[in-house]
């Protein structure tokens, strides 16, 4: 375009009919010369919305485009009109564009840190040279992150008698909304909101999920705050708080989360005296890593040497299942302190679970005490409340189940327990599970369960492997078994008396065969001889 043309040409229509009826439309409109491509008259909506037009905005050659103009996103089409002349037709883009782009940007993240980024990057991209996005002070302290122009990003935090330094800003993060502030003196801003050399400032709230989710304060140098940028700075902020609401939503559950699993997940075993103990875990959810298998253990007391391990099942999965875990071990934690056997632990807890109130679960659990014995044998006596029977790896290669049984807990009032003694010699390895071990289904068909028998031949094959590396095979063979798959919570726990080799002098040299293999406690038993 040659320029901007000092008057219409006569052969059109009267000039002052036209420009008065061109301003009188909201539309902006751009009236041109199809000859030259100069621009012949520019109606106030035109003028309003492009301050200081030049020719160099339209393209030469194109019947449409978009282009950013003193921070205005606009779109213009380009329309024939009468013979020898034709008007651009322009649109202001800049709230549809900057709230698509919140939205896109914004809505991708819960980090809250990212949020306050992306909500800074955008004011200081469409809104204003500079931004300071704050938080609602905590412990009387306020964090805020700043941005100016192409600089860094800067955090940091600010005591909460300094916010009133900004006028509206207390408002703001109190949750009322603002009397509007555009300063023209820079020197009223305070040093630690640290915007630079601006002429005016703007404080926006963002509005949270029923509460404020924090405040913006823009800063431009030379162009104003109008009414418009004022109302297109609140809905962005509208925006952004929700986005940063939810981010701090979300960083408080997982919080909270990581507080609540850190005392239901499985806990540090203590270290034995005279034999090895290992347990894994596995969540049906690996994101939630709780569930409603566990097991625990519980060291010597004042009056008692044995250890006490536990490892239970409760029906279901994830938080709910949880929560009843930790209640379960809780009480198993109490019972052992005033030296309760297993067998009573088991009615006690039966007890406790059917006066628990509403929403029952049942548990199948064994708990067991285990003890050292001479020659480096180690001793179990084992309680079980309807949990799939322990295996023992005998030292040539056999796998026997441990006869103990009993009722559900927190099933019905009369619990009914049978507990069995096991003693191990060197080596050997007593193997406490869950049903989500054996129920785990996969292989060929994706369906069918792994099963006791593939069970029984898996730990066969870890005859002479220490308790870790017994307890990792199993877990790996189940995970290859799944491939991926749905699955049970699983949990295991293993006792291994210590091997011959890692026997200490004052247990006497080479050990002398057990007797008995496992008995009841009624006194039934199988002979080894």
């Amino acid at each position: 375009m040659t320029g901007i043309a000092s008057e219409l040409r006569t052969d059109g229509p009267a000039p002052a009919l036209l420009r008065a009826a061109l301003d009188a439309t909201d539309e902006a409109v751009v009236l041109c010369d199809a000859a030259d491509d100069s621009i012949l008259l520019v109606n106030k909506a035109a003028s309003a919305l492009v301050p200081g037009l030049s020719p160099d905005l339209f393209p030469a050659c194109a019947d449409t485009f978009t282009a950013t103009h003193a921070r205005r996103h606009l779109e213009g089409r380009r329309r024939p009109l009468a013979p020898g002349h034709y008007g651009w037709f322009l649109r202001d883009r800049t709230r549809s564009t900057i709230l698509a782009e919140a939205g896109r940007r914004l809505s991708g993240s819960l980090h809250l840190g990212r949020c306050l980024r992306t909500t800074a990057e955008l004011a200081v991209a469409h809104l204003a040279d500079a931004a300071v996005v704050l938080l609602p002070p905590a412990l009387q302290r306020s964090s805020w992150l700043r941005l100016i122009g192409d600089g860094p990003v800067e955090e940091g935090t600010v005591g909460e008698d300094s916010l009133s330094e900004v006028p509206g800003l207390t408002a703001v993060l109190d949750g009322f909304p603002p009397i509007p502030s555009r300063w023209v003196d820079a020197s009223q801003a305070p040093g630690w909101l640290g915007l630079g050399p601006v002429g005016c400032v703007l404080v926006t709230p963002l509005p949270g999920n029923a509460e404020p989710a924090g405040a913006l304060v823009l800063g431009r140098r030379d162009t104003p705050f109008s009414a418009e940028d004022e109302e297109l700075a609140r809905v962005f902020a509208a925006r952004a708080g929700a986005a940063i609401s939810a981010a701090a939503l979300y960083r408080e559950q997982v919080e909270t989360t990581a507080v609540l699993q850190a005392d239901l997940l499985p806990p540090a075993l203590p270290q034995a005296d005279g034999f090895e103990l290992v347990g894994a875990f596995q969540a049906a959810h690996d994101a939630l890593r709780i569930g409603g298998d566990f097991y625990d253990a519980y060291g010597p007391t004042a009056s008692s040497a044995d250890t006490v391990i536990a490892l239970g099942d409760v029906c279901g999965t994830g938080p709910e299942a949880a929560v009843l875990t930790g209640k379960v071990r809780q009480t198993l934690r109490a019972l052992r302190l005033v030296d309760t056997g297993p067998a009573e632990m088991l009615r006690v807890l039966n007890q406790a679970l059917l006066q628990s109130g509403r929403n029952r679960r049942f548990v199948t659990l064994v708990v067991g005490s285990v003890r050292r014995a001479e020659h480096g044998r180690v001793r179990l006596t084992l309680a079980s409340g309807g949990h799939p029977p322990p295996l023992v790896l005998r030292g040539d290669g056999s796998v026997e189940e441990v006869p103990a049984s009993g009722t559900l807990i927190g099933a019905v009032p009369a619990t009914v327990v049978r507990p069995a003694d096991v003693e191990l010699a060197p080596g050997e390895i007593c193997l406490l599970y869950s049903d989500g071990l054996t129920e785990a289904r996969g292989g060929p068909t994706g369906v069918e369960q792994w099963g006791e028998p593939r069970l029984h031949a898996a730990l066969a094959s870890c005859l002479g492997m220490p308790g870790a590396a017994t307890v990792e095979r199993l877990r790996q063979l189940v995970s290859d078994w799944v491939h991926g798959g749905v699955r049970d919570d699983i949990a295991m726990l293993a006792v291994r008396a210590p091997a011959r080799t890692a026997l200490s002098l004052r247990d006497g040299g080479a050990p002398t065969p057990s007797p008995f293999a496992i008995d009841n406690r009624r006194g039934r038993g199988r002979s080894r001889a």
